[in-house]
């Protein structure tokens, strides 16, 4: 997440986790100790936070010495997702409870003898577990997914259960635990409580593994194609963004290549040309929404901003053409940043 500093109002992108009664945040993912923690205890969280009108997807955690703290995620469900998961540890606090994300263990009488960690172990393994795929509906394209029919038959099969029917209870307790993450209208909904089940054993429900490198693409137009080209590695999405210079700060249409291994985005003169005007490294960015812009009053872009922060501190601005297109790329570039070299 994006962390606003205390001493300077500038915001910097730091490793942040929730724990059961605080969340501690790090300059970087690989350090062994934190730059601070914020207590949950008495603490109360504020969402959507209006103190910055230009920032978008910002929450305010303020602790229980009337201290601010400000976060943003990089999109709407990001956002509402640490906001959910921090109120749920709160009052598990306050009623002096155990903090567990959505646990439905207890709710289905799911025995204790099962080891959910250990069974999302053995479903994500390379030669016997669950085959992930590239599904298409509804005009979009899901890469690393799996339909919910496969999960249970594949628990079936590895006689982890009796029938389908205890399938739908364990994979609905996986689903929960955060094991399974739902992929596409179908499956949301049915998570969100709008079916008899959580988790549906459909073979147009689809869902993930968290880690496996999941993302979603339209395939209205041939610049969404997923292809394989011999120069450096797979385009997982590529189009045409606004992008701001470094030096003079004006902004020209470039069209940029979403690489997954090595993890960069390159851009291109859209007019033609096969060799690349510069490249943005990804791995190790913080990617972000963003509506304050530097030298604002410069230009006379507004609206569909985002912001890669890379590695090195380097800051770029580009700017898609619509909010949908906008979270598509963020996404995107997410994953790459945590699964490419």
């Amino acid at each position: 997440l994006l962390m606003q500093g205390s001493m300077f109002n500038t915001w910097k992108p730091m490793w942040v986790v929730l724990l059961e009664d605080g969340i501690e945040f790090y300059k970087r993912k690989s350090d062994n100790s934190p730059k601070g923690m914020v207590p949950l205890k008495g603490s109360t969280i504020n969402s959507p936070c209006q103190d910055f009108g230009k920032r978008t997807f910002v929450f305010k955690l303020t602790a229980a010495k009337q201290q601010d703290h400000f976060f943003q995620a990089a999109y709407l469900e990001e956002r509402d997702a640490w906001v959910r998961d921090i109120k749920k540890a709160i009052q598990c606090i306050d009623g002096g409870q155990r903090f567990a994300r959505k646990s439905t263990r207890k709710s289905i009488r799911l025995p204790e003898t099962i080891n959910l960690s250990a069974l999302y172990l053995s479903m994500k393994d390379p030669e016997k577990g669950i085959k992930e795929l590239k599904l298409e509906k509804d005009k979009k394209v899901f890469n690393h997914c799996f339909t919910g029919t496969s999960v249970i038959d594949w628990l079936v099969s590895s006689n982890s259960i009796r029938n389908r029917k205890e399938g739908l209870m364990l994979a609905s307790s996986l689903l929960s635990e955060g094991y399974l993450q739902p992929a596409g209208d179908t499956s949301k909904a049915a998570a969100e409580g709008l079916s008899d089940t959580p988790f549906l054993d459909l073979s147009d429900a689809y869902y993930y593994f968290p880690d496996s490198g999941f993302y979603c693409e339209g395939n209205s137009s041939d610049d969404d194609v997923v292809l394989k080209e011999e120069f450096r590695g797979l385009v997982v999405k590529q189009g045409c963004l606004l992008k701001q210079g470094h030096r003079r700060k004006n902004w020209k249409v470039r069209k940029f290549v979403l690489r997954e291994d090595p993890a960069y985005l390159h851009y291109y003169d859209p007019a033609g040309g096969e060799d690349p005007l510069g490249a943005i490294h990804l791995r190790g960015c913080v990617v972000t929404a963003v509506e304050d812009m530097p030298d604002s009053k410069k230009c006379d872009v507004e609206n569909n901003l985002f912001e890669i922060i890379t590695a090195n501190d380097v800051h770029y601005y580009l700017q898609a053409a619509s909010s949908t297109e906008r979270t598509e790329w963020i996404k995107a570039i997410q994953v790459v940043s945590r699964t490419g070299k």
